[in-house]
């Protein structure tokens, strides 16, 4: 093997590695895949709008990535027209651009929505210079409440990446994940073993982990049984798997990331995604979308048992931008039926849902910048 060769052969190598966390978007334009059929529909509870006060000392922050306003009536028409997110009386709708697109992407619109700041496409935790700029999540931290991420995607992948990394790309993965090691985030649950394990410095930051006091944990039923201390849920070398095959079980992941944040008596700040709704988007894929949409709102489900027994916590869902131009051409709630169309494989510059309960909600009606949400969350929890 000559030297142009070897030399070609890494770059492609290199290229492959850094694009591996990007292989969902391909687009499927089988039939099937566009009518989802329906499923047996899980119960919806009503819970109390009465709170203990007028501002929270918890806050669930909960990104449907890719999640527009038609996913989510998709989502109520295929589980009988009924979801957790008609327990939200508080409504309103966030602008979604970057600082250098009309149509973000999921680290500018992860950065948006946890600094405040606008930021360039493909940058994560940082202003348009990129210097680092403080998230939702330090603030909260360093005013001593608990912290956490949980993500059907890699944690190192955009959005959750956005709370806690400071990096000029979102393809940083190895970068991202040793940015966990500078913070006393105190749970985190996701995908992305690899890229603490199998790294380029050698560097092993799950033995890390555990030296600064962390459980490092790989299986769900063993991190469900986690109820205090430090928690490191690693449960995919890479991606979880779509709903329902993945192992990684999101509302119980929420629920307890939830128990074990909620022993801090000053309070905590969290933040969940439903990552893959984007992808089932992205790949024009009405199965794997509604899929998806109904694992988030039954993760929605959990977080609002939590609220609504504390009284003292507020729940903020929205998107990072809107995925396909996904739309509904007919539907059935009656047999959970949902025919779905796309305008494109990428993002829209759409404005997306932003859907409140608890106390201080009412600061998120109407119309807003993505970069409001993260700032009237500060405020309310006095970072």
């Amino acid at each position: 093997m000559n030297l142009k060769t070897l030399l070609f052969f890494v770059l492609i190598v290199g290229v492959q590695q850094l694009y591996a966390q990007e292989n969902y978007k391909t687009i499927s334009e089988a039939d099937s895949t566009k009518i989802y059929r329906g499923g047996e529909p899980y119960e919806v509870k009503t819970f109390t709008q009465k709170f203990k006060a007028k501002k929270p000392k918890k806050v669930i922050l909960m990104i449907g990535d890719g999640m527009g306003t038609t996913h989510v009536f998709g989502a109520m028409t295929a589980n009988g027209g009924r979801i957790f997110l008609d327990n939200f009386r508080q409504i309103g709708f966030a602008k979604t651009q970057s600082a250098n697109s009309y149509v973000t992407d999921s680290a500018a619109g992860g950065t948006a929505l946890s600094t405040g700041h606008k930021a360039n496409n493909g940058a994560i935790g940082v202003n348009t210079d990129t210097v680092a700029v403080k998230t939702v999540l330090e603030m909260a931290e360093d005013k001593g409440l608990a912290t956490g991420l949980v993500s059907t995607s890699a944690i190192t992948h955009a959005t959750p990446a956005s709370f806690i990394a400071h990096q000029g790309s979102r393809g940083s993965y190895e970068d991202i994940a040793a940015d966990f090691l500078k913070t006393d985030i105190d749970v985190f649950i996701g995908g992305g073993y690899r890229f603490f394990t199998e790294r380029k410095d050698k560097r092993n930051l799950t033995s890390e982990l555990k030296q600064k006091g962390y459980l490092v944990l790989r299986d769900m039923d063993e991190i469900a049984q986690v109820k205090t201390g430090k928690l490191a849920g690693l449960t995919a070398y890479e991606h979880n798997d779509v709903y329902p095959k993945r192992t990684m079980d999101l509302p119980l992941a929420t629920q307890t990331a939830l128990n074990i944040l909620g022993q801090n008596k000053k309070g905590f700040f969290i933040m969940v995604e439903g990552s893959e709704i984007d992808w089932g988007s992205h790949q024009h894929n009405t199965i794997y979308l509604i899929n998806e949409m109904l694992d988030f709102d039954r993760a929605i489900g959990k977080a609002l048992e939590f609220a609504a027994n504390d009284g003292e916590t507020l729940i903020v869902v929205t998107s990072d931008h809107e995925t396909g131009g996904f739309t509904l051409v007919d539907g059935n709630p009656k047999t959970g039926m949902v025919k779905g169309a796309y305008a494109t494989g990428s993002h829209t510059a759409s404005m997306v849902p932003v859907f409140a309960y608890g106390p201080g909600a009412e600061h998120f009606n109407g119309i807003m910048d993505n970069t409001d949400i993260p700032k009237k969350i500060m405020k309310l929890l006095g970072l």
